[in-house]
């Protein structure tokens, strides 16, 4: 027998609809008057807007490829610093250290979100960079083989901006990681460590499988925030479009270089070929996103079922 809605409920499953559509409209919105105030890029350059290094606002010849790598470089570089820390961090917190310590490490993380990217860059420049350009010939001398390593100490650059990156996104990773970690079923831990298992077994063989779908989650909330942060990048990168394979050459990303030049553009051609970067940048954190939700919910399914 099927139950009558109540009005309360209807009024519910109604008011939930209309706010998800209007979160899914604004989004739709935005893509689309993205696309409006970019189509003279498009017209003029075509696909071939993606793939074209060359961006001179002088003969108004403009291409993407260059910020596309930089921002996708530098975020990669980030996670890749990030994800580790990130994480040992998450296990030490939820499993091993003391809960007054825990409590305490958790909000000064909480704090560390919360920093302004403007605080992060500054940071950055009087702190990081003359470090990194301390260290850099160390990197070009012993590892300069290595193509990533190779250069001048320039101190801004790929690899300072991954650093700064790697420290906005840690907070996010770390967090997350150890609430989801902290929601493990106490009785599965109990029963693996009353079977003999050492606290270590204990997180690779219970913890970190039951909460891998939340970490995954956290790593990539942490990358969308990685791809679009403006600031902190912008005063750390070098903003040289350019491709480069090393690390310590300075570069560009795509929210940097719509910051830096909007204000000055003097062509509608260069204003719309920003906007087209604008329009890329809000394709790439879609699909990573996408991408993000669709092995989620496969990790979810495969976990469901064992």
């Amino acid at each position: 027998m099927r139950l009558r809605a109540q009005p309360g409920d209807i009024v519910l499953r109604s008011l939930a609809w209309g706010f998800a559509a209007i979160i899914v409209a604004l989004a739709v919105a935005l893509g689309l008057g993205l696309c409006v105030d970019s189509r003279l890029a498009w017209l003029n350059f075509g696909p071939a807007f993606i793939v074209t290094g060359v961006w001179d606002p002088v003969t108004e010849v403009f291409g993407a490829l260059p910020f596309i790598y930089g921002t996708l470089v530098s975020s990669l570089l980030a996670l890749s610093i990030a994800v580790p820390l990130g994480l040992g961090s998450a296990i030490f917190l939820a499993e091993l250290a003391p809960k007054k310590l825990a409590d305490a490490c958790a909000f000064s993380i909480e704090i560390l979100a919360a920093v302004p990217s403007v605080v992060l860059g500054l940071i950055g420049i009087f702190v990081l960079l003359p470090t990194v350009r301390a260290v850099e010939p160390f990197l070009d001398r012993y590892l300069g083989f290595i193509p990533l390593f190779k250069g001048e100490p320039y101190g801004v650059g790929m690899l300072s901006a991954g650093i700064i990156l790697a420290l906005m996104v840690l907070p996010y990773i770390t967090s997350m990681s150890r609430e989801v970690l902290l929601s493990v079923p106490r009785p599965l831990k109990e029963g693996v460590l009353a079977l003999g298992a050492t606290r270590w077994e204990m997180v690779r063989l219970v913890s970190l499988p039951y909460a891998r779908s939340g970490i995954l989650g956290s790593v990539f909330l942490a990358s969308g925030r990685a791809l679009g942060e403006t600031m902190a990048v912008t005063m750390v990168i070098g903003n040289a479009p350019k491709i480069s394979a090393s690390l310590l050459d300075p570069a560009y990303s795509m929210a940097a270089v719509i910051a830096n030049e909007l204000a000055e553009a003097t062509s509608d051609l260069h204003v719309h070929s920003l906007v087209a970067i604008g329009l890329v940048l809000f394709a790439v954190t879609a699909l990573v996103n996408g991408l993000a939700q669709l092995l989620i919910r496969r990790l979810s399914a495969a976990q469901g079922r064992a």
